[in-house]
């Protein structure tokens, strides 16, 4: 258990403290919002530095390849549908944010059994982070960045569709391969 696996690891561990303060008193409480929104920054800039160490000092693992993304989608989805529980994002948002991240998962399985590795993508980093700032801008629920949240949440949801999009252009010979 390299260091960033222990912080793949603390992701998973932070995300329940991260739901019970955001949750709390249906959200009401300011305080226990600033809370979550310092754990989740937190949670987040695990994801960051796990993947800089573990390639920067070669401690890549097996368990970290499998960990460090499934971490990502349980924290990220496990504040969106917080935050459709506190009527602060529609569903169908989240539905697609959602779904995006299961084909591209599947889309990894796929390529994987046929021994292809496929990297992360400039739009696919740039959708985590509007996601990221989005989520805690709505977390912290300041009126007067609400246009900014606004912003910063469409942006997110655009760069969703259009990572999947290149993603899959990118990419279809892995399920097109082998096809009649």
């Amino acid at each position: 258990m390299n260091l960033p696996n222990k912080l793949t690891v603390l992701r998973v561990i932070l995300i329940p403290f991260f739901v019970v303060c955001l949750l709390a008193k249906g959200g009401a409480e300011p305080a226990l919002r600033w809370a979550a929104a310092a754990i989740f920054i937190v949670a987040s800039l695990t994801d960051m530095l796990d993947g800089k160490i573990a390639r920067k000092y070669n401690l890549v693992t097996n368990f970290g390849k499998f960990m460090d993304p499934l971490a990502d989608k349980l924290l990220v989805c496990s504040a969106l549908i917080c935050l459709i529980q506190l009527e602060q994002l529609p569903a169908w948002m989240v539905i697609i944010i959602v779904s995006r991240e299961f084909i591209i998962s599947g889309f990894r399985l796929v390529a994987v059994e046929q021994g292809i590795v496929i990297a992360a993508s400039y739009w696919g980093k740039f959708k985590t982070t509007f996601q990221m700032i989005a989520v805690v801008l709505m977390i912290v629920d300041i009126q007067a960045l609400s246009l900014i949240t606004g912003i910063c949440t469409w942006v997110a949801l655009i760069l969703t569709v259009v990572s999947l999009v290149d993603y899959i252009a990118k990419n279809h010979k892995v399920i097109t391969e082998g096809e009649m």
